[in-house]
């Protein structure tokens, strides 16, 4: 097969040559239009369901909401493996991951037919939301919006009604979520005690207002069923009749007459406050230390970050005409900046690489036919795996880079040891003892078949060893596959190269030349040095053998140390993530006033170019926490240095007291989302059940059984933060004798202190809520509620503190569940044990637990299943070592052999291993994945190597002289080669910026 291949080649070397040319070019070509992020898609597939509810408690979400939709609606889904839940004040977030390989797109289709069940849920939230498909790195660019000119309110209907939509028109934009919007909303303040002395109550002003309107919400008013305007028929034409509403503003809405039987006209405006407000905030955002908006513009999986960027950018553009007065910045956060960078480093150290490349291959070569004979083979390599990677859909990323590096060093050795062979095969056919001339075409074929046959089985070898990186499951497998993937496209096209363009164009060029002439004067030393060296060793091997075992036990000692590696390098962008954290009941108001005075004094840091802030969350958005929490994104400028910048950051996020800042980058926060246990404590014990108090006292009994564990170190329970609450509980005794029940006390309550949306206002293509809300004075303390009056059917008013109890307590602030169900972790460190040794023991003392009814504890399923990865990957491994080993012995047709080559491999990647150990947490677990190349070098090396002893043993024996000469032939291939990757891989992106 390699004899017809290499022949048919020849034969056809011309147009061959000219395709070669063409993927090159396409290749390039190709390259520049590949969709370009930083990371792979490394979240599982997954739907998010969300849940608006302003004004319920956290319980009251989880009970009103969660519970129904998780038990009722999603539980027991088609491919569903877990399904989690957050309840927070005024949202409820489900997710729900799928079994590997299910298509986003069906898992969304099953969850949109679950939610036809929404009317079964109370009428107390918006409908249900099901959250875009996003990509895992989602956010795309983060736009601040601020105005001199305009109200927060006129620049919220701005963004909302007219920038948004226009950003979601964008290909690849998947959401746009806005921190700070401020609705306009007509809002209808009531006092309840001026209704008193009015003589109205406070269900005629909701009748009143939602009949005011063309459509409400509220069933129960005429105004659910505004019927339609009709048409007229004439002798000749139809009209349609259209109505106007004349209620446009708040003085329109306070003219209008309140309904009921009164003892006197009266219109909204005499008994309540008729202003223009906005709704409730559960967020909001900075710009400067001062209020504005934050819209974050999240992506679609396998779209290009730059692209789709520079797409917001020219719509934003387009749009600044009709923005006057509205100052945009783009730059709080803006991934595309770092890629373009990386983009451009790339593209200096690629064409760098290549320079010294050639320089090398000329200098070592001596002669430009092998130089253009080696670059001609490693550029067409590399296009034939950037064009079957782009035909795959898949995007440019680190991993994927990182791949193709590490197959540079197997493309540019395939290179070099073709060219070596067809050099030596030319020189003996111009000196051949007999005076005769095999003819060129012949040479070369009978130069590749001898090589091919050997650096195929070698190919193969490279290809098992990624097998076990396949299977690798979960976060992990996510990144190291598109590694894998490249590096074995790219050897398998060098190997295809090898076998078709490499003679080919070899043969072009053989005419009145060589391809080349290993005999440079530095190579010449260098390969005298080695000859007597090596010759030294034979007849005093004890030190050699000495260093090899020394290398192997220190390989062996140091292989504990490779684990706990980052999974993938710090990205060293310009953009850093703080994260905040304040006591659990901050208000919105205390929240704003310290991020405002944070925000000022991280811009006076030397370095700091930018700095955006958002607290709390956004309808729509990928935060699920409360108004405690706020993120600033700081931009570091391209000309500061790094390191200091990010210290100082650091230093000013840490000086807050009660404020718990992290400093991290987003790709990190990500990768920590997307961690199952949610938590990075190695072991985590999660308890179950439906009462906190069982949980906490259970998990304290296990963090204290656990604790004597030996391994075990610093046992915690992680109870949920609690924040004060207002808890009125209704006496029925009490309210039944004024003639009121508990769900009227509950309803009118609501109307002052949360409020009801009425109805609804259309004007100018645009939705406005129209509200009944009490006057802030009536609801800005403990003591109003207290005092809250409450209409009774006889007329009069009661006190609210008359007919319940109101008192504080502590309230859950964010319930999260886990397979349905509440839960408490207890979380350790594991030291001086394996985790899994560990883990058994914790699982026989759980045993020992007794546990009320509807509770248990269980150690998280992420042990067991990574067990099952690893136990997976090593079998795997095992295959590829065995099928190696049986590979060897069948191209070599000796045990001896393949026993020999098999067993040195190891010393091979000894150095490697070390360097890794050395570099310590700086060499991440990708970065491990060059010990791939390492090995495929050793086993390419080590086949010609042995090949040749080999065949010399058959042609008359073998001595210390003859494997001196075997290793002194293979010296030249072996040091160009090292050259060469090690020229072009030091202008490498080995570290993206």
């Amino acid at each position: 097969m390699i004899r017809w291949i290499v022949g048919t080649s020849l034969r056809s070397r011309l147009p061959l040559i000219a395709v070669a040319v063409a993927l090159i070019a396409v290749g390039i070509v190709r390259l520049g239009s590949l969709p370009v992020e930083a990371l792979p898609e490394f979240m599982p597939t997954r739907v998010e369901v969300q849940t608006e509810a302003i004004g319920l408690s956290a319980e009251e979400v989880e009970n009103l909401i969660t519970n129904p939709m998780e038990q009722e609606f999603f539980n027991g889904m088609p491919w569903l493996d877990k399904i989690r839940s957050d309840s927070i004040p005024g949202l409820s977030s489900v997710e729900m991951i799928f079994e590997p390989g299910t298509d986003p797109m069906r898992a969304r289709q099953v969850v949109q037919e679950r939610l036809t069940m929404t009317p079964a849920l109370p009428e107390v939230s918006k409908p249900p939301f099901v959250i875009q498909h996003v990509s895992s790195t989602s956010r795309l660019v983060m736009i601040g919006l601020s105005s001199r000119e305009l109200s927060l309110i006129d620049l919220s209907v701005l963004a909302h009604w007219t920038i948004r939509p226009r950003l979601l028109a964008v290909p690849g934009v998947a959401n746009v979520s806005i921190w700070g919007l401020r609705d306009r909303q007509l809002q209808v303040r009531v006092d309840p005690q001026q209704l008193q002395r009015n003589g109205v109550t406070l269900d005629q002003i909701i009748a009143t207002t939602g009949n005011a309107l063309w459509a409400s919400r509220l069933t129960f008013l005429e105004a659910s069923t505004p019927g339609t305007g009709g048409f007229v028929d004439t002798a000749n034409q139809r009209i349609e009749i259209q109505h106007t509403s004349p209620v446009k503003t708040a003085k329109d809405l306070a003219q209008v007459a309140v309904e009921g039987d009164l003892r006197r006209p009266l219109r909204l405006g005499d008994v309540a406050q008729v202003v223009e407000d906005h709704q409730p905030l559960v967020g909001d955002a900075m710009d400067e230390g001062a209020p504005g908006l934050m819209l974050v513009v999240e992506r679609f999986p396998g779209t290009s970050v730059v692209d789709v960027t520079h797409e917001i950018e020219g719509t934003l553009d387009a749009m600044r005409p009709g923005l006057a007065g509205v100052d945009i910045d783009t730059t709080v956060f803006r991934p595309a900046t770092f890629i373009e960078t990386a983009l451009g480093n790339l593209g200096k150290r690629l064409a760098l690489g290549l320079l010294l490349l050639a320089l090398v291959l000329g200098a070592v070569l001596v002669g430009w036919r092998a130089a253009l004979l080696c670059a001609a083979a490693i550029l067409s390599s590399l296009a034939i795996a950037v064009l079957v990677l782009s035909l795959l859909g898949v995007s440019l990323n680190l991993m994927i880079v990182a791949g193709l590096v590490m197959a540079l060093a197997i493309v540019i050795d395939d290179a070099v040891i073709d060219a070596d062979g067809f050099r030596r095969r030319l020189r003996l056919r111009r000196d051949g003892p007999d005076g005769q001339r095999e003819p060129a075409a012949a040479a070369i074929l009978a130069s590749a078949v001898a090589l091919r046959g050997a650096l195929m089985v070698a190919t193969v070898i490279a290809v098992l060893s990624v097998l076990p990186v396949l299977v690798v499951g979960q976060v992990t497998g996510s990144f190291l596959r598109p590694l894998a993937l490249s590096y074995a496209l790219a050897i398998l096209a060098s190997m295809l190269v090898a076998l078709t363009v490499t003679p080919a164009l070899s043969l072009a060029l053989s005419s009145g030349a060589a391809p080349g002439r290993l005999e440079s004067t530095p190579l010449r030393w260098l390969e005298a040095r080695y000859t007597a060296l090596l010759a030294r060793l034979f007849h005093r091997p004890a030190p050699l053998y000495a260093a090899v075992a020394l290398l192997l036990v220190a390989t062996v000692a140091v292989l504990p140390l490779l684990g706990g590696r980052p999974l993938v390098p710090t990205l060293r962008g310009r953009d850093l993530l703080i994260h905040w954290q304040a006591a659990p009941g901050t208000s919105l108001t205390e929240m704003n006033r310290i991020t405002a005075r944070a925000t000022r004094e991280l811009r006076t840091i030397p370095g700091v170019r930018d700095v955006g802030v958002h607290v709390g969350r956004a309808s729509t958005s990928d935060m699920v926490v409360g108004v405690s929490e706020g993120d600033f994104w700081v931009s570091i400028d391209p000309r500061a240095d790094h390191d200091a910048t990010a210290t100082a950051v650091a230093r000013v996020a840490g000086a807050y007291p009660g404020l718990h800042p992290e400093v991290l980058t987003y790709q990190d926060q990500r990768l920590r989302q997307v961690a199952a246990t949610g938590t990075q404590s190695p072991l985590v014990v999660r308890v179950y059940g439906n009462d906190y108090r069982v949980l906490g006292a259970k998990a304290q009994e296990i963090a204290q059984l656990i604790a004597g564990v030996d391994g075990v170190s610093g046992p915690s329970v992680k109870l949920p933060a609690q924040e004060p609450a207002v808890e009125v509980e209704v006496s029925v005794t009490k309210a039944a004798s004024h003639g009121i029940k508990p769900g009227d006390i509950r309803r009118a309550a609501a109307h002052v202190l949360s409020g009801t949306i009425a109805g609804t206002l259309f004007e100018q293509q645009k939705v406005f809520d129209v509200v009944v809300w009490g006057v802030p004075a009536k609801r800005d303390s403990l003591t109003d509620i207290h005092q809250l009056l409450i209409d009774t059917p006889s007329g009069r008013q009661v006190r609210l503190d008359d007919v319940a109890d109101v008192r504080i307590r502590p309230n859950p602030m964010d319930i999260k569940h886990d397979a349905v169900s509440r839960y408490v972790d207890v979380v350790a460190d594991v030291r001086g044990r394996s985790l899994g040794s560990v883990t058994r023991e914790v699982q026989g003392l759980l045993r020992q637990v007794t546990f009320p009814l509807e509770h248990h504890s269980e150690i998280l399923g992420d042990f067991a299943q990574q067990q099952r990865d690893r136990r997976r990957t090593l079998s795997w491994f095992l295959a590829a070592a065995i099928a190696t080993f049986f590979l060897l012995q069948a191209f070599f047709a000796s045990w001896r052999l393949a026993s020999l080559l098999f067993v040195l491999l190891p010393v091979a990647m000894a150095g490697g291993v070390l360097a890794a150990a050395l570099a310590g947490d700086a060499m991440s677990t990708v970065a491990l994945m060059g010990l791939l190349a390492v090995l495929a070098l050793a086993v390419r090396g080590g086949i010609l190597q042995l090949r040749h002893y080999r065949d010399l043993e058959l042609e008359g024996g073998i001595d210390a002289a003859v494997v001196v000469l075997g290793a002194r032939q293979r010296f030249g291939p072996t040091v160009t080669a090292a050259l060469a990757t090690a020229a072009s891989a030091s202008r490498s992106p080995g570290r993206w910026p």
